[in-house]
């Protein structure tokens, strides 16, 4: 029997799903969202690490739905601060998730600027998985550092803040585009177009495996 060449995309963000959408259709994949989906059960994150987030994620509701699904998870991490925030970039100063108390909070942990190391990298890990087979585990890097005050209004999360290496503007000050070439979820995009196609060809499909 052939594989139903749907990507469930772990996310309910339709803009995210839609900009994904494009960079997988060379690969004739069909795109839906958890929005497809509103009866799921959510995943609780309980992971220590990027990793362990997005292969829960995927792998988990890859045994729901019998779809092959696409899960990631990304945040901030701070040499000074022992890797924090890490897996809880997104609710660093508590809940509901805000951008601007994340920002203060850590510009706040870190102290004056000649005082501290801020070395910093972004990451992001997608994981692909399908019922019954080894999920695809695909990682993006990119070092830099923590600027002294938010700059630039582009962006989300900490991007005000973020000074990558060899580079005089935040990812906030840059536009869109430039930030999509050089950012840790590009390099895991480009990364992951390159490995996908194998993977999938290699995907056994056992129905006993779906429900």
């Amino acid at each position: 029997m052939k594989l139903d060449q749907t990507l469930l995309i772990a996310t309910a963000n339709q803009h995210k799903a839609q900009e994904l959408a494009v960079l997988f259709e060379p690969l004739g994949l069909q795109i839906e969202t958890l929005l497809d989906y509103p009866d799921l059960p959510s995943v609780e994150e309980t992971g220590f690490t990027f990793e362990q987030n997005a292969r829960l994620k995927a792998e988990t509701i890859a045994q729901q739905t019998g779809r092959i699904v696409l899960a990631d998870d990304s945040g901030l991490a701070v040499k000074a601060l022992h890797g924090q925030p890490g897996v809880y970039s997104a609710r660093y100063a508590g809940e509901p998730k805000n951008d601007a108390r994340n920002n203060a909070k850590l510009l706040a942990e870190l102290g004056g600027e000649e005082t501290t190391d801020r070395s910093a990298s972004f990451h992001t890990v997608i994981v692909a998985s399908y019922p019954g087979n080894e999920s695809l585990v695909i990682e993006g890097r990119i070092d830099g550092s923590i600027a002294a005050v938010p700059r630039g209004e582009n962006g989300f999360g900490y991007d005000s803040l973020f000074l990558p290496n060899g580079r005089v503007q935040t990812f906030g000050e840059m536009d869109a585009s430039e930030k999509n070439e050089i950012s840790h979820r590009a390099i895991a995009v480009k990364q992951l177009l390159k490995e996908l196609p194998q993977w999938l060809n290699n995907l056994s499909h056992d129905e006993s495996d779906l429900k």
